[in-house]
C-alpha cells in the first residue's frame, strides 16, 4: 500500500525543488524529508528526482506520480474546505472576500454580524485574487464586473458599484474644475498602475484622458482614495467612500458607463449552510437601508 505522507514529501520536493524548502513547508526535519524520499523509491522500484548540487529535480517517473498527487492534495483541500463549512449553527469560522474597494462598505456588516453571532470568527480577505470557492478558501465572495461563470457556484446580484468623479476642494482652487469632458485632457489624474484594467471607470479615463495625465497611479484602491484625498488630482470613488468623506467636490454628473455589477457568489456545497445562509439575509437586510445620495 502506498504511504501519502511519502508522496506528500515528495510532492513537496518536486514542488520547491530541495529538502529544506520541504521540510520548512512540512514543519518536520529534513532527515524525514529524504528517508519519506528515499523509501518512496526504493517501493516503487524507480528514481523520481535526480539530484544535483543545486536541489532535487523530478525525472519522467517523478512527474508522472507528482502529477497525480497534486491533484489529490487538490482535492484533499477542498474537502476539507468544505467540511469546515458545514457546521450546524452560525459559529466556527467565516470567510469573504471581495474587492479591497468595498471594505468600508462591507467591514460594519462583518463587525455586526459577528458581534450577535459570539461563536463566529470571521475573516475578511481583500484584493483582486479570486480566492478558489471550490477549495473552501472562502464561504462567500463579492465580486464586481462580468457575472462569474465558474461551474458549482451559485451567483446572486448584489448591487451596482456606482462611482463619481472627484477632487476636492484644494485642486479645485488650484487647478479649477473641468466644465465639460473636453476640458478634462488638462487637468491632473489619479488612476491604476495596471494600464489594461478592465474596471469600466478606468477604461472611459483612458479613452478620454491622455496617459501623461495620470499622474499618480497605484495598484491599491485604498491607495487611490487617499491620493485623490491628499489632492494629487481628480479621480473615482465609489458613492458610498464619497458620502463619508467632506470636502470634495463633484467634477461631472456620474456616468452609468461608468458602473460595475456587483456580485455574491458562494459555492453550491456551502451555500445552504445554516452560516452561510444567516450571512446572506443579514447582508441583503443591511443593504436594503443604505442610501448615498
Amino acid at each position: 500500500m502506498m504511504n501519502w505522507d511519502e508522496i506528500r514529501t515528495a510532492y513537496q520536493v518536486a514542488r520547491l525543488g530541495t529538502v529544506s524548502g520541504a521540510a520548512e513547508a512540512l514543519g518536520v526535519h529534513h532527515a524525514t524529508v529524504i528517508r519519506h524520499v528515499d523509501a518512496l523509491e526504493q517501493r516503487l522500484g524507480v528514481k523520481l528526482f535526480q539530484r544535483h548540487a543545486r536541489g532535487y529535480t523530478a525525472t519522467e517517473a517523478g512527474h508522472d506520480l507528482l502529477q497525480v498527487a497534486q491533484a489529490t492534495d487538490d482535492q484533499l483541500t477542498q474537502l476539507v474546505g468544505r467540511i469546515k463549512g458545514l457546521g450546524e449553527g452560525v459559529t466556527g469560522d467565516l470567510t469573504v472576500t471581495s474587492l479591497a474597494s468595498l471594505a468600508s462598505l462591507i467591514t460594519p456588516v462583518l463587525a455586526d454580524f459577528q458581534r450577535e453571532n459570539e461563536g463566529l470568527t470571521v475573516h475578511y480577505l481583500t484584493g483582486d485574487r479570486l480566492f478558489r470557492l471550490e477549495y473552501g478558501e472562502a464561504h462567500v465572495a463579492l465580486r464586481a464586473g462580468a457575472a462569474p461563470e465558474q461551474p458549482d457556484n451559485v451567483v446572486q446580484p448584489f448591487r451596482s458599484q456606482k462611482m463619481r468623479m472627484v477632487a476636492t476642494e484644494d485642486y479645485v482652487r488650484r487647478h479649477g474644475k473641468p466644465e465639460s469632458p473636453d476640458d478634462l485632457p488638462s487637468h491632473l489624474f489619479v488612476g491604476h498602475s495596471d494600464t489594461e484594467s478592465r474596471a469600466p471607470f478606468m477604461r472611459w479615463l483612458r479613452a478620454h484622458v491622455p496617459a501623461e495625465r495620470i499622474v499618480f497611479r497605484t495598484a491599491d484602491n485604498r491607495s487611490q482614495l487617499d491620493a485623490i484625498m491628499s489632492g494629487a488630482g481628480i479621480g473615482f470613488m465609489p458613492d458610498w467612500e464619497c458620502a463619508v468623506r467632506p470636502g470634495l467636490v463633484e467634477v461631472m454628473p456620474p456616468l452609468a458607463e461608468w458602473e460595475a455589477p456587483i456580485w455574491i457568489v458562494t459555492h453550491v456545497d456551502l451555500h445552504r449552510t445554516p452560516k452561510v445562509q444567516a450571512f446572506l439575509t443579514f447582508l441583503k437586510a443591511r443593504a436594503r437601508t443604505w442610501d448615498f445620495g
